[in-house]
């Protein structure tokens, strides 16, 4: 069953002389509960893309449709709820609020939105991503490894449709790298969440159903790797 499509999506920065063509008539469509890896380049157009379908950033032309839905006729405020409830993001620098501890972090989302926390479900992901005992530490107290659990945290208390991760493994030694994208694969199997992965880790694209190779914001390659 199809959760998102693209449908020839452009994105531009600047004006006149000075514009650059982020994205270029970008067009496909991913079905639910896929596994997929997007490579290129730096300055592909990767992470515009990402932030795109996260409803981060909006695009100069095309559509984003998620469940049907396309995301950028909603207003500010659909919007805004769109991000905490539909996608889960997870960036390369965490982005963790430095004054917050670690379980405050996690639930941040869920209290922006004004609703009460599931417990059962913090507590499951308190115990798959191994931050029990941490509970009350602040980022500053925890690992690169362990910041980013949090940040996964972040990304998954709320459940997410799509969970969209921007070079998740980037600043991880290749011990925590292995650990961050098992947990990824855990999630997109036990909860059926859709996973999308920027990365320049070829053994990490390897492991998707599907790649997606960008470059001068076109797609290149669209590669099957797995039903």
């Amino acid at each position: 069953m199809e959760i998102l499509r693209v449908e020839n999506l452009c994105k531009v920065y600047g004006h006149g002389e000075n514009a650059v063509k982020a994205l270029d008539n970008v067009s496909f469509s991913v079905e639910k509960g896929d596994f997929i890896a997007i490579i290129g380049p730096s300055g592909s157009g990767k992470s515009t893309l990402l932030h795109i379908l996260g409803g981060v950033d909006k695009p100069t032309g095309g559509k984003v449709y998620m469940d049907g839905v396309d995301i950028y006729r909603q207003s500010e405020n659909q919007l805004a709820i769109f991000r905490r409830r539909q996608v889960g993001l997870i960036y390369q620098f965490y982005n963790l609020i430095p004054v917050l501890n670690v379980t405050e972090n996690i639930t941040l989302p869920v209290l922006m939105d004004g609703r009460k926390v599931n417990e059962d479900r913090l507590e499951e992901l308190m115990t798959t991503l191994r931050l029990k005992g941490r509970e009350n530490h602040l980022p500053n107290q925890l690992s690169g490894g362990q910041q980013q659990r949090v940040s996964i945290g972040r990304a998954l208390i709320n459940a997410p449709a799509v969970v969209l991760a921007d070079e998740p493994t980037g600043n991880l030694d290749s011990k925590n790298s292995h650990e961050i994208i098992e947990l990824l694969k855990h999630s997109n199997r036990k909860y059926g969440q859709t996973l999308i992965i920027i990365t320049h880790d070829e053994n990490i694209a390897l492991q998707a159903n599907r790649i997606l190779a960008i470059e001068d914001g076109r797609i290149t390659r669209d590669e099957v790797i797995r039903k």
